[in-house]
């Protein structure tokens, strides 16, 4: 895949130029990710793992910067959700699409399941950035969200450094199993999704035919 390889050109050119100073690369590429999804940080972190792995980058700098990276990036998403949050409040009740309870069922929701979620950005790829923006609009406390983030990023690095150094054999191949499971994840994601948005429906009919018998029953008498 040409954009890798230029992906993977870049970076070594900069690990030889700067040295111990090259994840700076892998900060940016974290941070934007969080910012602009369509950004391929992963790609980057990924070549930046492999190169760590292989004594080109200290892996404690690696470790380091991309964890940094994606915190501040996930501090960038809670701060626009928070925003967000507080105009959608104001805004609760003068649409039919946007009711307050609908607001506070959300906020609920996200109280019960959101860290987790958090917990688990790392790991479910094209969606993390939406997660914090989530957290922000429903009021988590941002340094419990930052500290979910962080250790998510964390850990998914480090997978990326035990998969680097036992799993790949070259830095192709490590692509290769984070690009199967970034399509696996990702087609999980729209399963649950849809079956969601199905349950939803299905509920909204049944409370519709419901609402409509009550309504006949009533008429009736």
């Amino acid at each position: 895949m040409p954009s890798l390889q230029a992906l993977a050109d870049v970076l070594s050119r900069a690990a030889v130029v700067t040295g111990p100073w090259a994840p700076a690369i892998l900060f940016f590429a974290t941070f934007v990710e969080h910012v602009f999804p369509p950004f391929p940080g992963d790609a980057l972190v990924v070549l930046g793992a492999w190169y760590a792995v292989h004594g080109q980058i200290s892996w404690p700098m690696m470790l380091l910067f991309t964890t940094a990276g994606a915190v501040v990036g996930a501090w960038v998403d809670y701060r626009v959700g928070a925003w967000l949050g507080h105009r959608l409040e104001a805004r609760a009740g003068r649409s039919r699409l946007l009711p307050p309870e609908r607001l506070a069922a959300f906020d609920a929701a996200y109280q019960r399941w959101g860290g987790w979620l958090l917990l688990l950005n790392r790991f479910m790829p094209g969606i993390r950035a939406f997660l914090f923006l989530g957290a922000g609009a429903a009021h988590l406390p941002q340094a419990r969200v930052l500290l979910l983030g962080g250790l998510s990023a964390l850990l998914w690095n480090a997978l990326l450094l035990f998969a680097g150094a036992v799993l790949a054999k070259n830095v192709d191949e490590l692509l290769s199993l984070v690009t199967r499971y970034s399509w696996t994840a990702g087609g999980l994601l729209a399963a649950v999704a849809l079956g969601l948005l199905l349950r939803w429906l299905v509920r909204r009919r049944v409370a519709a035919r419901l609402a409509a018998r009550a309504a006949g029953r009533e008429e009736a008498r």
